[in-house]
């Protein structure tokens, strides 16, 4: 029996052991995890600080330099103001107990802890836990005033660890650089505080309509009590005028608080107190009443607009896209540093230029639609008749005034200059019709087509189209360089329809212009510029695109983006950004050449004449532009110095009484002669490639010696091609033919040899009316027969010198005549367009 007890307590013995050991594996495996984790932990935060940069303590403390638009001569010409609201202010402009407020409720320790609360963190991490674990949802933040200013100023709201590492070493770092005021002044100029309101400045103005030095303790504790959720506790906001009790609780806790920690006595936290019960007494009972409260609230709107609105918006959001190309910023980062960063962006504006812009647009009296000139004004004294205009050096990209409308407009108002988008009219045809077809060297300027009605394979690929000249008449054979010029919609069509229609939209988009996907399916949008304008999917141009387009007219063919900055300097006055345009060759030099000099038509010769008036003897090349209904005019044009564009029409769009000859040229003529005043003659210098030849206006072709002897006149004009000149392809329009003098019919053996007589006519299927008498006679002569007359023939014509007939193709300088009016020179369509087209409007205007 001893032996048995004594394995009893041996075996009793091994079992506490045994327990223990377990336990022992058990703490130590704890205690190796808590070691591992907080080695692995340690590693972490270590390498957050490591990589975090080092604290720019300027960066903090900018926001008393906003950031600054210097125009093109270094003066500054606007304060940049975003969507963000923020007025800086200093320490002694924020009243004591709103300083308080914000002590009491966000950081009651904070002018005694050194950028982190050790106390406040562990009562924030055991509180979070007790949430987790009874399953109540939301975290508790301990995060210092410091620590807030530092995320509002140079780090994120990202809710990630390593961002967390980061504000509590900075906050550490910067409380050994700053006062507990400098830290104080900063924080309440950087609280987001409800909508696009920042500091407790812009709150005291939007709440109460003063500011923040006069502000009570209710209005204090009532700004420093919506930092928790701005937007719940907005007191504007429908959902509080109904209920205000959430915001009025909400002031309670903060006057309470305040009280907790001795910031007010017992007589201010009474007197508080009451007043906040009486309102939520009226809340309770209905009669609350936002404008009859112990609270000031007044709201009042600050004015958001910028002197320089037109120009200085775009600037900012060209700057931000920038900004976040190089330095791979978000939105948010760029807009902060574009808020709080203190830069110098250094535009390319013309101070004095844009100024007179914008009275030359604003003056009624300088566009010409009627014998009134008044205006009409919508409700906030805009008026409806509005206007936009771009200037720019083409070679720089840089531009130098942008007017996005007429009248004093508010803030962020439509730029129609800039963002807007509308139909461009006939100002398209030199980007997408005659520009593509000579710079395929498909046509030349001396190349004729005939203006007349769709017909042949055209017209049947448009069967329920009839297009119709601004005039609503047909001329007959034209060069285009008279097309271009008198902007025949016909022969534009035709031309369209020769180099194919899907060509022309591309070259549309190297220009700049913008196309939806059914006016890219539109020969319409392409020859004759009637986009779709949707106002669902916007497409067309503005003038800030079509100064760019027919800039590349006077640059070779080279096309320059438009820049409205040049630099952009950072709050120590280092190069952070430098705007150099970006390029792209849209067509050769020849060809630009040669448009430029077709471009010389309507302003030397046609309806765009006004548009020199004011520049003397420097060249003027442009078109003009009337969409249908005449309800978007244009003129866009160059000089060798610079491009211009200038829109005229109603955001809502309607007729107007008048062209774009006489209502815009001369205002572009204006404001281009104010933009190169002082600038002596230059031409722009001709390229090697090309050169000039003789042409048929009737064929196209090189002359023959019928071409001097049609009854018209002189029919041998001179004019561009590139390469060496024209072919040895001759003029077959003009012929000899033996007619019966005294009746104008054919010779024949019928016709008596005293009246038979040569005559050159045009030979062409299509006879339109001005052209009808010129066109060989198909009628035979039915005079009596002389008995001794011999059967006549016409004579065919003497083509060239040597008494040959020697007419091969030209594959350069086709016509269209003999094509059955279809307009493709080589008797073919071959546009390679299929399907069904979405048929545009019957009147086409220049």
């Amino acid at each position: 029996m001893t032996e048995q007890k004594k394995t009893v307590k041996k075996k009793k013995k091994a079992k506490p052991k045994k327990a223990f050991k377990i336990f022992k594996i058990i703490v130590l495996s704890i205690l190796f995890l808590i070691l591992t984790s907080g080695v692995i932990g340690f590693g972490y935060v270590y390498a957050v600080i490591k990589n975090t940069p080092k604290l720019k303590v300027d960066k903090v403390l900018s926001l008393n330099q906003p950031s600054k638009l210097f125009d093109n001569k270094n003066n500054v010409m606007d304060n940049v103001i975003t969507d963000e609201q923020r007025f800086v202010i200093g320490y002694d402009a924020m009243p004591e107990n709103l300083r308080n407020a914000f002590v009491a409720i966000e950081d009651e320790r904070f002018y005694s802890h050194k950028g982190v609360d050790p106390k406040r963190m562990v009562g924030a991490v055991f509180a979070n836990l007790k949430n987790a674990i009874s399953g109540k949802k939301g975290l508790q933040g301990a995060s210092t005033l410091t620590q807030q200013l530092l995320k509002n100023t140079v780090l994120t709201n990202d809710q990630t660890l390593e961002r967390k590492v980061k504000e509590i070493y900075l906050a550490l770092d910067l409380e050994k650089s700053l006062s507990k005021e400098q830290i104080m002044e900063a924080y309440l100029n950087t609280i987001p505080l409800g909508g696009q309101v920042y500091g407790v400045e812009a709150a005291s103005i939007r709440y109460f309509n003063k500011p923040a030095k006069d502000l009570t303790l209710l209005e204090c504790a009532y700004i420093a009590g919506i930092t928790q959720a701005p937007s719940y506790y907005d007191a504007l906001s429908p959902n509080s005028k109904k209920n205000p009790t959430p915001f009025l609780n909400r002031t309670k806790t903060v006057i309470q608080k305040m009280y907790d920690i001795g910031k007010i006595t017992k007589e201010q936290y009474d007197s508080a107190n009451n007043d906040l019960n009486e309102m939520k007494k009226q809340a309770d009972e209905g009669t609350y009443n936002i404008a009859n409260t112990k609270f000031a609230f007044n709201p009042a709107k600050k004015s958001q607009k910028m002197d320089y609105e037109w120009f200085s918006r775009p600037v900012v959001k060209q700057v931000i896209a920038d900004l976040k190309e190089k330095y791979k910023y978000t939105d948010e980062q760029a807009t902060k540093l574009i808020v709080n960063g203190g830069l110098q962006i250094y535009t390319t504006m013309d101070k004095n230029l844009q100024d007179y812009t914008q009275a030359a647009l604003n003056d009624r009296a300088n566009i010409h639609l009627d014998s009134k000139n008044v205006d009409e004004f919508d409700k906030n004294g805009v008026p409806l008749l509005q206007a936009s205009a771009t200037i720019m050096d083409y070679r720089t990209g840089e531009v130098k005034a942008m007017v996005g409308g007429r009248g004093n407009q508010g803030a962020k108002s439509n730029n129609r200059a800039f963002s807007d988008l509308r139909s461009i009219g006939s100002a398209t045809k030199p980007l997408t019709v005659y520009g593509p077809a000579v710079d395929m060297k498909l046509m030349g300027p001396g190349t004729t087509m005939e203006d007349s009605p769709l017909s042949g394979k055209l017209a049947a690929t448009y069967p329920n189209w009839n297009p119709q000249n601004e005039s609503r008449r047909f001329t007959g054979t034209k060069t285009l360089r008279v097309a271009l010029r008198e902007s025949i919609n016909l022969i534009a069509i035709k031309v369209e329809d020769a180099i194919g229609y899907t060509n022309g939209i591309a070259y549309g988009e190297k220009f700049g212009l913008k196309y939806n996907n059914k006016s890219k399916t539109s020969i319409a949008a392409a020859s004759l510029g009637q986009f779709d304008n949707s106002p669902q999917d916007r497409d067309g141009g503005n003038t800030y695109l079509m100064a760019a387009a027919y800039g590349a007219f006077g640059n070779s063919g080279t096309y320059t983006e438009p820049i409205l900055y040049t630099k952009v300097l950072d709050l120590n006055g280092q190069e952070i950004l430098t705007n150099s345009p970006k390029t792209r060759n849209v067509i050769s030099p020849q060809a630009a050449y040669i448009l430029y000099d077709m471009l010389k038509e309507p302003v030397n010769n046609y309806s765009a004449k006004p548009a020199k008036e004011k520049l003397g003897d420097i060249p003027v090349a442009g078109k003009t532009g009337t969409t249908d209904g005449n309800k978007d005019l244009w003129f866009a044009g160059l000089t060798p110095y610079l491009s211009a564009a200038i829109w005229v029409g109603y955001d809502v769009p309607r007729e107007m009484k008048g062209h774009s000859g006489t209502a815009v040229t001369p205002l572009w003529g204006l404001i281009m002669g104010k933009a190169h005043e002082g600038l002596a003659y230059k031409e722009i210098p001709e390229p090697s490639g090309i050169s000039k030849a003789g042409v048929c206006m009737d064929s196209g072709k090189t002359p023959t010696d019928l071409c001097s002897k049609d009854p018209r006149g002189q029919r041998i004009t001179s004019d561009f091609t590139i390469g060496g000149g024209n072919s040895s392809a001759l003029c077959d329009a003009h012929v000899l033919v033996k007619i019966n003098k005294s009746n104008g019919k054919l010779a024949n053996a019928n016709t008596p040899a005293d009246l038979i007589e040569d005559r050159v006519f045009i030979k062409k299927e299509y006879a339109s009316d001005p052209n009808a008498s010129y066109v060989v006679p198909t009628e035979q002569d039915d005079s009596k027969p002389s008995p001794k007359q011999e059967p006549v023939t016409p004579v065919p014509p003497n083509t060239n010198n040597n008494g040959t007939n020697n007419n091969p193709t030209n594959g350069n300088n086709n016509s269209g005549a003999g094509t059955g009016g279809n307009g493709n020179p080589n008797g073919t369509n071959n546009n390679g367009n299929t399907g069904t087209e979405t048929q545009p409007p019957a009147n086409e205007k220049h």
